[in-house]
């Protein structure tokens, strides 16, 4: 009972709540397709001119797998991806290549027999969210910021903003560990930190849920790092979140070491750690967002909207 108590005055965001008064509430289920296939998700970002990684080749019917296979040997560098995979399962990220075999992130090697086989999966419907058939898709692989070099291994970080209503109401950036295979996957290990929205600055960082304040590879201090381009993250993740229809919505961008902000996918269920990653509940925001969001507001006011609403709704050290 003590920990609800806690839970409650802090204001955290539970998923029964989440579904029932957020995503229920906000989120028209047609408007669910443009965020659960990546494909769909990359035609909405072209609307609105938000950059994405470039596509390579595409596999929707087992019958393209041959055209796959001759897009892949062509390649020394690329990620093959399920179009509506989940929680970074079905994610293979192809560093570079030795002669006939393609070295994962994290060190594995596999043929391009492996690779097609996986591919075949995806299109089954392996790593989709309902198991329905699905695309096997191949885009550039983005290259680590060297701002974030530092505090990444092997993989590339991201990072996600919760947009409610128009909004900016928390965001984080998840950084690739060795135990995380390379991945910016916080179930499969890798590290999530906290960002504060005025500064850009990384605030507070969890490992399995855990504080932590060093990088477990690199042994790097995580706090107080800033994150490159911040402002066009936040810009691209409103613009792609009004593109949405979707009230509360998560969007997932990558800081490209060439390109700069790319956005990466979409979620219209994400999830709730981010609040242990900023030491802080969703609630006071969201809440406070109802109180005060207005009509027609640009997208300069509302990140000065949410940078108010963060400011008082922070937790004291």
């Amino acid at each position: 009972m003590k920990v609800l108590r806690a839970l409650r005055r802090h204001g955290v965001l539970g998923i029964n709540r989440r579904n029932a008064e957020y995503t229920l509430r906000w989120n028209p289920r047609g408007a669910y397709p443009a965020v659960d296939d990546k494909l769909l998700t990359k035609d909405l970002c072209a609307r609105a001119g938000i950059p994405t990684p470039q596509l390579l080749a595409v596999a929707r019917q087992h019958f393209e797998l041959r055209r796959l296979r001759e897009a892949l040997a062509r390649l020394n560098s690329f990620v093959l991806k399920p179009a509506r995979g989940a929680m970074g399962n079905g994610i293979l990220v192809i560093c570079d290549r030795d002669g006939a075999r393609f070295r994962l992130a994290g060190g594995q090697r596999v043929t391009l027999d492996d690779l097609a086989y996986h591919a075949a999966g995806v299109i089954s419907g392996l790593y989709a969210l309902a198991g329905q058939a699905d695309a096997a898709i191949v885009e550039e692989r983005l290259l680590v910021h060297p701002d974030f070099a530092a505090i990444a291994s092997e993989g590339v970080p991201d990072v996600r903003v919760i947009v409610y209503r128009g909004v900016p109401v928390m965001a984080m950036t998840r950084l690739p560990t060795l135990r995380a295979g390379g991945r910016a996957n916080l179930h499969q290990g890798a590290v999530a930190a906290g960002i504060d929205l005025e500064s850009g600055r990384t605030t507070h960082a969890i490992l399995q849920s855990r504080p932590i304040r060093k990088h477990p590879d690199t042994g790097e201090a995580l706090l107080g790092r800033a994150i490159p381009g911040f402002a066009d993250v936040l810009g691209f993740a409103l613009r792609a979140a009004d593109e949405t229809g979707l009230g509360y919505v998560g969007a997932d961008l990558v800081v490209d070491a060439r390109h700069g902000p790319v956005m990466l996918e979409m979620n219209a269920r994400p999830g709730l750690m981010i609040q242990l990653a900023n030491r802080a509940g969703l609630l006071p925001r969201l809440r406070a967002v109802d109180r005060e969001i207005g009509p027609d507001r640009s997208v300069a006011e509302r990140i000065a909207l949410a940078v108010a609403i963060e400011e008082r709704a922070r937790v004291p050290a």
